[in-house]
């Protein structure tokens, strides 16, 4: 788990090393342990490697072929990797360490870009071909480890984070503002290949790139709706817990401690569960956030059902205060705006876990594949609906209602059956604080009414969940773990567990009210039943709404909305943003997903766009201007 950088230039000029190794200083809490570079007639990659795998100096990176010819940084791990050397041994292929940094580049040089086919893992790396003079790039399947990068006239660059590429623009940043509009209508972020600024864009999961001859040629290498095509369903719960276990055995492959982020819910608990009783981990360190009792988000009584088990269960206590200590620290580490402070409560998790392992397992992944929101009830109905199976679609109705007593799958059905346009107009209304000629702009284009939220089928929806909504999740968890140098491993995205479950879903996602069937029948004498038959959703889950009621988090808000800078970026209106967190603060509503948005939303304009055009008025940086060694540059260190 490392950070990698690169950076090619179009003219034929020579990448500065000053340029990347202010990329790399920026993302040092990524790879604490070494760092790198090779530079080289047009092209410049850096690196800084958190070492999990071959803890030796074998695993330095920038790594060279055996004949030189191959130039590879890659962050992420190939899971698979001693069954994949053994294979390519049988083939001829010879290794020089033990490292699953080499069994991507030699797989590389053996099947060329098929070789991500054979990958069970998570990365974003590149490859430079210095016979060719080529780059190629490549992102996981599921969108896992990260790629940002900028594509210019004269020059291309890519990085784990976007804050370290941003030093390579002379002119001032511009906002993405139909990712504002997404973000500020729908809690959504990350379903395209925008970011937050428009001069950075990001990889999409499940693609790869060429950089030849001054073009980037940008391209699928994954299609996961053809691949559940073709994917055997599952017979029973017993064919899923097998493979399920597997994913999770797969993931224990490190030289360097492993935990897991115990949030109390069905997905990291099962995650627990099979650590002890099919790997015997009773050594396992938990890790946990946990409030008063009682309050949004606390989970105690679900997590101790483990107090038995386990020796090792860490706790942590996010609070108002802690909050707003970590404030701007937060809103640097994760660059862009994020819709609720559930990520803080995960990047709680991870300060804590930071100072026992190096690696954590979690559960994302899980609700996307088994319709775990409870909004894909909505979906479900609707697909029964349009089926015409009007007898089913009743008796999951009462079931609904019975398990959850709440009308909120319900709504959801009623609302995923509006024409796209109507469901951006009830969104809109119900924020009630947008500019209008904000929203008259950037409403027609975004990309959920109609393909998040028009999706046809349960399946459907489950297949756009992980096209259009999961990444989000996956970005903020990568964040919050290399900001703390840990590696986050997610055994639900397996993708032979992925491909399976959403090829089985009609039969095992929902059935009889309750979501994640197959899970909970194949946790059987493996969970807890009081965790095994919970109905209720949510993971790090935070008491926001008294956070923001509290005195210090008033005067925090009360600044930002009575700001100049506030009302003159002209998207939400202060005066009716301002009444509504007075009814806030009095009880009559909880807005409190709302606050947070105006508050990370403004503090990233301060931080990003606001600081940078400061910064340009005051002096003239030098960029990415050359230098020209007259040999290659490979720096070890």
């Amino acid at each position: 788990m490392c950070g990698i950088a690169g950076i090619i230039h179009f003219n034929q000029d020579t990448p500065k090393e000053s340029s990347l190794r202010s990329m790399m200083g920026q993302m040092k809490h990524r790879g604490p342990n070494d760092d790198g570079l090779f530079i080289e007639d047009a092209v410049g990659l850096g690196f800084v490697r958190l070492s999990i795998i071959d803890l030796t100096p074998d695993g330095h990176q920038p790594m060279l072929s055996s004949d030189q010819r191959y130039v590879l940084v890659f962050n992420g791990e190939i899971f698979n990797y001693v069954e994949l050397r053994e294979e390519l041994r049988q083939q001829g292929v010879t290794f020089q360490t033990k490292t699953d940094t080499e069994v991507l580049l030699q797989a590389y040089i053996h099947w060329g870009e098929d070789c991500m086919h054979h990958f069970n893992g998570m990365w974003a790396f590149a490859i430079y071909d210095r016979l060719k003079k080529t780059i190629f790039a490549s992102r996981d399947r599921f969108g896992i480890k990260p790629f940002y990068y900028i594509h210019t006239d004269d020059f291309f660059a890519f990085c784990s984070e976007i804050p370290p590429l941003l030093t390579l623009l002379e002119k001032d940043l511009t906002a993405n503002y139909q990712s504002i509009f997404d973000y500020l209508a729908f809690n959504r972020t990350d379903q395209t290949e925008s970011t937050f600024f428009n001069e950075v864009k990001k990889l999409q999961h499940g693609m790869k790139l060429i950089v030849e001859d001054g073009m980037v040629n940008y391209s699928h290498w994954y299609n996961l709706r053809e691949r559940v095509s073709k994917a055997a369903k599952f017979k029973n719960a017993a064919e899923y817990k097998s493979l399920f276990t597997s994913a999770v055995g797969l993931r224990l492959r490190s030289d360097v401690p492993v935990g897991v982020c115990l949030s109390g819910g069905l997905d990291s608990s099962s995650i627990v569960s099979v650590l002890l009783k099919e790997f015997n981990k009773t050594d396992l360190n938990t890790f946990s956030a946990v409030y008063q009792n009682g309050q949004t988000g606390d989970e105690k009584k679900y997590i101790h059902e483990y107090t038995p088990l386990l020796n090792n269960m860490h706790y942590i206590y996010p609070n108002a205060a802690t909050l707003k200590a970590d404030l701007m620290e937060f809103v640097r580490a994760q660059a862009e705006p994020i819709p609720s402070t559930s990520p803080y409560a995960q990047y709680k998790v991870m300060e804590l876990a930071k100072d026992k392992v190096v690696v954590t397992l979690d559960g994302q992944g899980a609700d996307e594949e088994l319709a775990g929101y409870h909004y894909f009830f909505g979906f479900y109905f609707k697909d029964l609906l349009k089926r015409g199976k009007i007898g089913k679609l009743t008796r999951e109705m009462y079931h609904y209602l019975k398990n959850h007593r709440s009308l909120y799958g319900l709504k959801s059905f009623a609302y995923f059956l509006l024409p796209e346009g109507m469901k951006t107009k009830v969104r809109v209304g119900e924020k009630g604080y947008l500019n209008t000629h904000f929203v008259n702009k950037y409403s027609q284009s975004n990309a959920i009414a109609g393909h998040l939220y028009g999706s046809s089928s349960l399946k459907d929806a489950l297949l756009n969940h992980f096209e259009n909504k999961l990444e989000h999740l996956l970005k903020w968890e990568d964040l919050n773990s290399m900001h703390f140098s840990l590696e986050a491993r997610v055994p639900f995205l397996d993708f032979r567990l992925v491909e399976r479950t959403l090829a089985s879903s009609d039969d095992w996602a929902i059935r009889n009210g309750i979501t994640k069937y197959i899970l909970r029948e194949a946790m059987k004498d493996v969970l807890p039943e009081k965790i095994r038959l919970r109905q209720d959703k949510i993971g790090f889950g935070t008491p926001q709404d008294e956070w923001f009621r509290e005195p210090a988090w008033r005067k925090i808000v009360e600044e930002i909305l009575n700001s100049s800078s506030f009302r003159e970026r002209n998207l939400i209106n202060p005066e009716i943003a301002r009444s509504k967190y007075k009814d806030h603060l009095s009880g009559k509503m909880n807005i409190a997903k709302e606050i947070w948005k105006w508050v990370h939303l403004e503090l990233w304009f301060r931080t990003f766009i606001d600081a940078k055009q400061t910064t340009n008025t005051v002096e003239n940086r030098d960029t990415i201007v050359t230098e020209t060694p007259s040999v290659p540059v490979l720096i070890n260190e």
